[in-house]
């Protein structure tokens, strides 16, 4: 079987309304053509405050590798509110440069792609002859969006067309240019109200948030809104539904728009295969409200008001069988106390898995950390490790949730998910999500669920990935804490207390045939460095027979820094008194090594000793210390006096 075609998608803020509608328009096409997709998404707005967490969540998108996709969609709308331009650009130098496969711009441009637009002239000529036709208005202004982009041409155009048609006109000085946000609608409520522009009837905004903007503004300038300025918006977002007042807009058709763009990429990647045409699709047009005075749409803004503020798309369940979910419950499931009681990494890892019941329905899900994620001092802040841990994988199947956390897979952070080699028995969506915090990347998340499955990833995912990102930082700095009480910290070596608890794992893992194997070190000659060079020097000595001890040492092994100038070396295995010997002269030539790269005016030196005795025998750690320790000052002995000879 010839392996799924898979599309890319680019998005940003998944949870609001016109990217439901993208998910939607997108899932409903692949689905008819049996494509996967892989959603690479921020979970935030492009113009978040906090420019630091904003480039946690944006690094998601260099995670992209084009070679394992056959084609992209770029939301270019939501990578751009309020006028953030950077996120485009970077997106768009970024396909320049390493894209080979057919991208579509959706409903603004990007660079010279392909674009792919909604029908905006035929809504704003519905809008328009409401406002004409109902309200009979005729001194109206326009608000369409940014000054000489396509998209505002086109609604600008929807305008006139419905004007022209009555034998009016839309006369450039009512024509006023906004930014998509709410800033665009405040600013031209402030000239209204302070008389700069003249009072008009009716004003007719490009979108819902300059809408908001405009309506609340002018009623706190005392000005009514309908009463006095009548005012409509246009995307049919959640924020214009519960509005006070709320905001009468137009549901546009993204889904023909979306099939449209697969269309495209489809003729492209599959020359001379079957394309359905792109048709409109029911549920889209005006929605009345009270901003324009007319009777409020109420099942509208009850589902608009369900979609904000409970997110009707997720269920919740404690048994996992599929029952509703909303925020309240997200709330009510504890889910942060949960997962801060953890007492290992392991039980952390099983913990995570046990709430992804929170995000049901989905088939997988997968936690992919970076190898390294845990390490404090590594600052990752774009792009992720070559090397990522599948840390956390869960599946449902029949209502019951499987997980596993023992194994952890490693693989390259190129092959963006193994699972993506997989076939499954209908095309799947894999959701891309980044974990991180602040703007060091740990991370990120993976949701797939069937193309068919209607609801998709919102508010209640959104925060349960925080809830995520925020106790991986706490166990990050719990480890940090952790590494400090069992390290040395000027060597990095293990401290008596980290020795105890490392020896405790490898003797709970022995065989009854395997030996203690101890190797006392301890400097030569560190009085007479510090009395003559200084305590500084005396450190540089210590750090360089820590970091021959450590050469010697294996990864099975436990590599201490007892105190002063004194290190112990413990391994527990199938060792023998060869293995001693030859370790000891690995410890000569690395010491001899430091030394003399070292170049001091002192030699650095230290005398070694060793013990190696069956686990069986009864012997105690203390007691092969004692031994290494009495052979080494043997040693230190010896060699002091073949010096003087």
């Amino acid at each position: 079987m010839a392996k799924r075609k898979l599309i890319g998608l680019i998005i940003a803020n998944p949870e609001a309304a016109y990217q439901q509608r993208v998910l939607d328009g997108l899932t409903a096409q692949c689905e008819k053509y049996g494509y996967d997709i892989a959603v690479f998404s921020p979970l935030v707005q492009s113009c978040h405050f906090i420019r630091e967490y904003l480039d946690g969540e944006v690094n998601i998108f260099e995670l992209m590798n084009f070679d394992r996709l056959d084609g992209v969609i770029v939301a270019t709308i939501s990578l751009s509110a309020s006028q953030v331009e950077w996120i485009n650009d970077m997106i768009c130098k970024k396909l320049e440069e390493e894209c080979k496969k057919p991208v579509v711009a959706l409903d603004l441009p990007l660079g010279d792609f392909h674009l792919a637009e909604t029908d905006d002239r035929s809504a704003f000529s519905v809008i328009t002859r409401h406002i004409l036709d109902e309200h009979k208005c005729r001194r109206i202004y326009f608000l369409p969006g940014i000054e000489g982009l396509l998209v505002t041409n086109e609604r600008i155009a929807g305008c006139r067309d419905e004007m022209e048609r009555r034998g009016l006109t839309l006369d450039e000085k009512d024509i006023f240019y906004g930014d998509f946000w709410f800033t665009g609608g405040e600013a031209l409520a402030d000239r209204i109200a302070s008389g700069e522009l003249e009072m008009p009837e009716a004003v007719i905004c490009g979108n819902d948030h300059m809408a908001i903007g405009l309506a609340n503004r002018l009623i706190g300038h005392g000005i009514k809104v309908p009463e006095q300025v009548i005012v409509t918006g246009y995307d049919a977002t959640s924020e214009a539904a519960i509005n006070t007042p709320a905001i009468t807009t137009y549901i546009p058709d993204i889904s023909k728009t979306m099939a449209e763009a697969v269309n495209y990429i489809r003729s492209i990647i599959e020359p001379g295969a079957d394309i359905i045409p792109a048709a409109n699709t029911e549920g889209n047009g005006i929605r009345l409200c009270d901003s324009c005075g007319c009777s409020k749409d109420l099942l509208y803004v009850k589902s608009r008001l369900n979609d904000s503020l409970l997110n009707s798309a997720f269920f919740y369940c404690c048994d996992y069988n599929m029952k509703s979910v909303d925020m309240g419950r997200l709330l009510d499931s504890f889910m942060f106390e949960h997962l801060t009681g953890s007492n290992s990494m392991e039980d952390f890892f099983h913990r995570i898995a046990s709430t992804t019941y929170l995000l049901s329905p989905y088939s997988e899900y997968y936690l992919c950390l970076c190898e390294n994620w845990l390490n404090t001092d590594v600052d990752l802040k774009k792009g992720y490790a070559d090397s990522m841990i599948e840390a956390v994988y869960t599946r449902t199947s029949d209502g019951y949730l499987y997980s596993s956390a023992e194994a952890e897979i490693m693989f390259d952070s190129k092959e963006m998910l193994p699972a993506l080699n997989s076939e499954s028995e209908e095309p799947s969506i894999f959701y891309f999500v980044p974990m991180h915090f602040g703007d060091t990347a740990l991370g990120y998340s993976v949701l797939r669920c069937p193309l068919s499955q209607e609801r998709k990833i919102g508010i209640v995912f959104h925060n349960w990935i925080r809830n995520i990102n925020n106790v991986l930082q706490m166990m990050r700095v719990q480890n940090r804490l952790t590494v400090f009480s069992q390290r040395d910290a000027m060597t990095g070596l293990y401290n008596r207390r980290g020795m105890e608890e490392c020896l405790e794992k490898l003797l709970a893992n022995a065989a009854p045939s395997d030996s203690l194997m101890v190797f006392v070190i301890d400097m030569d000659g560190l009085k007479y460095i510090n009395d003559n060079f200084g305590h500084g020097e005396g450190d540089f000595g210590i750090n360089a027979v820590a970091s021959a001890v450590r050469r010697i040492c294996k990864n099975t092994e436990i590599c201490v820094r007892a105190g002063g100038d004194e290190f112990y070396i413990i391994g527990v295995g199938d060792y023998s008194l060869t293995d001693c010997i030859v370790r000891i002269q690995q410890f000569i030539l690395a010491i001899a090594d430091e030394s003399k790269t070292a170049n001091k005016p002192y030699e650095i030196s230290a005398s070694i000793g060793y013990c190696c005795e069956r686990i069986s025998g009864g012997i105690s750690l203390n007691d092969a210390i004692a031994l290494a320790d009495s052979r080494m000052y043997e040693s230190k002995a010896a060699r002091k006096k073949q010096r003087k000879n």
